[in-house]
Formats: C-alpha cells, sequence, structure tokens
C-alpha cells in the first residue's frame, strides 16, 4: 500500500521564488533564509518520496472570483508553471499522479469530504516556491506531484477542525491503494502576515512559535484554533496556516502511530514582508 513517510510545512512566499529566479540567494538580505533550507534539500535527496501530495493555495492564476472550490485535487499528468502577471517561473513542468490523485478523489469523496476534481490547471508560485526551497533548481522535479488546492482567499473559508480531518481521510486512502509508493505531504502558506490596511506587515513571532510548538506535540489543539484568532494574531493572510492541518492530520500519531521524528525546524523573518516558517516531520515505519 501507499504510505506516508513525512510531511513537510513551509510557507510560499511570491518574494523567495524571485530571488531564487533572480540568482540573489546570497545577497545579505536573502542568505539567512536560504540557509536554513540546506538541510531540507539534502534531506529530501535522503528521502526520494515516489510522489507529493502539495497542499497549498492558488492566488488567482487557476480559479477567480468566478470560481472558489473550498478543497480541489489536481488529477492531470502535468501542470504548467503559472503565468502570475510577469511570466511563469523559469522551473520545471510539474509531473502529476494520474492513478494516485483519482484514487484519493474517490476514496474522500467517499469519505463524505466534496473535492472540485480538476483535469486541467497552471499552478502559482504556492506550490512551486515550496518545491524550489526542498528541491532547489533542477531541470526535472524529483518525483510526481499531486497539487491539492485550498481557498483561503475568500472567505468562507474551512476550519481548521475540517482541514485536520481531511488529512485524516487522505491517509485513510493511501491506506487502501495498491500500489507500494513513498508519499510525502506537504502543507504551505502562512507564517504570520498582512497584506493590506493599517496592521499590513504584522509579524507576531511568539505566536508563530506557539503554532509550531502545537502543531508538532498537539496537533489536535493546533486543530481548534478558530478563525478569528487567526485573523487577530496572525494576520488576514495568517489564515494560510489551516493548510499545515491538513499535512498533520495525515501523519501516523494522528491514527495511533508513533510520534513523528522532528527532523528540521527553521524559522525566519522577514521575507518580504511574512515570517517564514518551516518544518519536517517524519513517521517511523
Amino acid at each position: 500500500m501507499a504510505y506516508i513517510s513525512a510531511s513537510v510545512y513551509t510557507s510560499h512566499v511570491p518574494a523567495i521564488g524571485a530571488a531564487l529566479d533572480q540568482g540573489r540567494t546570497q545577497e545579505p538580505y536573502w542568505q539567512p533564509l536560504f540557509a536554513g533550507y540546506e538541510f531540507s534539500k539534502q534531506w529530501m535527496q535522503e528521502a526520494k518520496p515516489d510522489v507529493i501530495i502539495l497542499v497549498y493555495n492558488d492566488h488567482a492564476t487557476a480559479f477567480s472570483l468566478q470560481m472558489i472550490p473550498t478543497f480541489a485535487i489536481g488529477t492531470a499528468a502535468e501542470f504548467r508553471p503559472a503565468d502570475e502577471g510577469w511570466g511563469p517561473r523559469p522551473v520545471p513542468m510539474v509531473q502529476g499522479h494520474p492513478e494516485l490523485a483519482s484514487h484519493i478523489a474517490q476514496s474522500v469523496i467517499l469519505q463524505d469530504f466534496d473535492l472540485t476534481i480538476v483535469n486541467e490547471m497552471d499552478v502559482d508560485h504556492g506550490l512551486t516556491v515550496p518545491l524550489s526551497l526542498m528541491c532547489g533548481q533542477p531541470t526535472a522535479w524529483p518525483c510526481p506531484v499531486i497539487p491539492f488546492a485550498v481557498n483561503v482567499v475568500q472567505y468562507p473559508v474551512p476550519r481548521g477542525q475540517r482541514c485536520f480531518q481531511l488529512g485524516q481521510a487522505i491517509r485513510r486512502a493511501l491506506d487502501e491503494y495498491d500500489e507500494d509508493l513513498n508519499v510525502q505531504i506537504w502543507g504551505t502558506g502562512g507564517m504570520t502576515h498582512q497584506l493590506q490596511g493599517p496592521r499590513a506587515g504584522l509579524i507576531n513571532k511568539q505566536w508563530d512559535s506557539k503554532f509550531l510548538d502545537k502543531l508538532i506535540d498537539d496537533p489536535e489543539a493546533a486543530a481548534a484554533i478558530p478563525h478569528i484568532e487567526y485573523v487577530r494574531e496572525a494576520g488576514s493572510e495568517g489564515i494560510e496556516l489551516v493548510m499545515w492541518l491538513i499535512a498533520r492530520g495525515a501523519m501516523s500519531d494522528v491514527a495511533s502511530g508513533s510520534k513523528p521524528t522532528v527532523r528540521h525546524r527553521f524559522y525566519h523573518v522577514p521575507a518580504s514582508n511574512t515570517a517564514v516558517g518551516h518544518l519536517i516531520l517524519e513517521n517511523g515505519r
């Protein structure tokens, strides 16, 4: 059967992608941030996942206010990097895994989560920046990627508890898949940031640190954080952190397995106007 070997959590700030693409990673402003991902790139080479389920939010590229799915899974064979207004990022085409994606859709929908099935879409920085941070700048991504988009742009957005339960449903779907696949699940977006209004530029280090602690040691408590706390403490865009709870809900300890191993934890401010958080949790097997 397919199994989740690890979960990865990282912010997906678009300026990080621009810094990578423009060769500015060693500039004094950016060097401390990219140094925090050096361990992660080496770990990825050793982990060798067969498939990555990458949870992210679309930023009005594949979807718009005309159509806003709460949860959407990409079932195509490939996904183009999106043009977000300044041309597509110079990164490889994303190869999908239609068979596993279709199986997850079938299983999760029958567990009463209503996914939108997307057979064609472009993927923006929400998906490509995490791949770049974890894999560097290869000519091809190391394995197929299943895009899993969550609406955290237009309210009503899903509760953390709902996302946490969805992660558990994805894990159960993998348990039923016949092929032996090493699967990673990534949650992206966040941490604290606000892009508009009088509090634009908000960063709350103390709250971010507590969230990371909860995510590791008490994910049920992290899942219980209400929307109003994200908005008040993490800023209007801090709500992206509910996507991390999908990845956390898929880990074995949530289903009475052993506690995951923390392989890496990193936090840095600022990156553009956002706090950057990063975790790697490994399941035992």
